[in-house]
């Protein structure tokens, strides 16, 4: 926990709660951004496995990102049941304090070998920065940050498919992924803040899209104004390999797909025609790839996928 610490962190491990004082005129207009979220039914594979290291990122990943898309930056992170490294290497890498949590005890409550894990972030932005749906605009451009796999959505539908339907048990190798399908489900969530905070600095982003459960159809809407809709080129980015697989063997239909996972596509950016161009060339010149997956068109606050799977129907 101490190596998460910022200058900000105040006293040390002990205390009934997390101590964190705002840098004194640093903002004009300090703006708290809160979120909480937990692993979900992804733990089931953790258990199957026992394989533990990963989920605490994904708990810290579905906080911060949540909360970055309003332009906050991760200030403080609780844990609910630590798992140690993996939510104090997830606190460091987004930037993020882990100034306290709790692990409750509840006898008979779970089954043996079994937990639950969950977190909380809070987050700050300058109110004259927080990024809302009255930014978007008709034309605005969306640039697609890639996945890391299915990070943290979906897997009850992933179980019934892979252990259920196909009858795996998690440790098979399969050769288009190059890894064990157990390995491949729990790949940890990305997190996004150390690549995006420089872009909510530097440029006018005018929407941001966490893409969680509820995929594209269902979070997108979420920065959109009540008047505008968004057209997708499913042609832009490679759909990973897992997705691919997951549709084959479940039979889940295409639009299905679109709506319970993230498709390779972990977090959305709407920017200007103009502002586009530029972010692509900073992401590019920090080694990140970026692709430009969409445009904002007048409509009824929905998305329409054309191209790949699409075409035809």
């Amino acid at each position: 926990m101490r190596a998460t610490y910022r200058p900000e962190v105040l006293g040390d491990l002990g205390g009934f709660g997390g101590l964190f004082a705002l840098q004194a005129g640093k903002y004009k207009e300090p703006v708290l951004v809160s979120g909480t979220d937990g692993v979900g039914t992804k733990l089931k594979i953790a258990f199957l496995l026992g394989k533990h290291d990963t989920v605490g990122q994904d708990a810290v990943a579905m906080c911060v990102n949540d909360i970055l898309v309003q332009g906050a930056e991760p200030l403080f992170f609780l844990d609910y049941l630590a798992v140690g490294k993996g939510v104090a290497n997830a606190c460091k890498e987004s930037g993020c304090a882990l100034i306290g949590g709790e692990t409750a005890e509840m006898a008979g409550f779970y089954p043996d070998g079994e937990y639950d894990i969950a977190g909380f972030s809070v987050g700050v932005v300058e109110k004259s920065k927080v990024i809302t749906s009255a930014r978007v605009r008709e034309g605005d451009v969306l640039l697609g940050l890639p996945s890391t796999g299915v990070h943290s959505n979906g897997f009850s539908l992933v179980r019934k498919i892979v252990f259920e339907r196909q009858g795996m048990k998690g440790d098979e190798y399969i050769e288009a992924l190059g890894k064990t399908i157990g390995e491949e489900l729990l790949t940890p969530t990305r997190l996004y803040p150390k690549v995006c905070l420089p872009l909510i600095e530097k440029f006018d982003l005018h929407g941001m899209v966490h893409v969680t459960g509820g995929g594209f159809y269902d979070n997108i809407p979420r920065a959109l104004p009540d008047d505008l809709a968004v057209e997708i080129d499913a042609d832009a980015w490679e759909m990973p390999t897992i997705f691919r697989l997951l549709q084959e063997w479940g039979n889940v239909d295409w639009q299905e797909m679109y709506r319970t996972f993230n498709m390779g596509i972990g977090m959305i950016l709407i920017v200007s025609p103009e502002e586009a161009e530029k972010v692509k060339v900073h992401l590019k010149g920090a080694g990140e790839t970026v692709y430009s997956i969409g445009r904002v068109v007048r409509g009824s606050h929905d998305v329409t996928i054309k191209g790949g799977v699409f075409d035809g129907e």
